[in-house]
């Protein structure tokens, strides 16, 4: 008979086993960020992105935070468009392929053909994929496989990370 004991002592070993491979498979993954890894086009120091970009900006696209749900314009945003990448102004997406999808986050279903490109994401524990601008390496935010036709993704960005540019 396994006692209480067996269990909270074999569950929290499951649980140092989790955390260590996650911290290895991000430790793997290079933990490198767009501002200090070198492979992209546009490439400046801390110093020249911060002199460019907002507080907001700089901490979303070079420190890969997040902004608060349902603070962006471009929530609202219904024009024909592109939206760029604040960072370096590269087209990301068209507005056709905009949709409202509840989040509080600008989302899309599909971006611009090699605008963006994804890598892993342990953070919080589990694995999520991250979108970076494939110019200047910014962070945009995450993709996920429960969007709308005709991709079936939802590509959930900052807003802060991009600006609209009216047809």
């Amino acid at each position: 008979m396994i006692t209480r004991r067996e269990i909270l002592l074999g569950t929290a070993g499951v649980a140092a086993v989790a955390a260590a491979g996650i911290a290895a498979l991000k430790w793997q993954g290079g933990e490198a960020t767009a501002a200090t890894d070198g492979h992209f086009e546009v490439t400046k120091t801390p110093e020249e992105w911060r002199k460019i970009l907002t507080p907001e900006q700089y901490a979303v696209l070079r420190e890969e935070d997040t902004e608060r749900a349902w603070t962006s314009p471009l929530n609202k945003e219904k024009r024909a468009g592109t939206f760029v990448c604040a960072g370096c102004d590269l087209p990301l997406f068209r507005s056709e392929t905009k949709f409202e999808s509840g989040t509080g986050w600008p989302s899309f279903y599909a971006p611009i053909e090699g605008a963006v490109e994804t890598s892993q994401d342990w953070s919080f524990g589990l694995l999520r994929d991250e979108v970076h601008c494939r110019r200047c390496g910014g962070h945009l935010g995450h993709v996920f496989n429960d969007g709308p036709k005709p991709t079936g993704l939802r590509y959930c960005m900052n807003g802060v990370a991009m600006k609209f540019v009216p047809a």
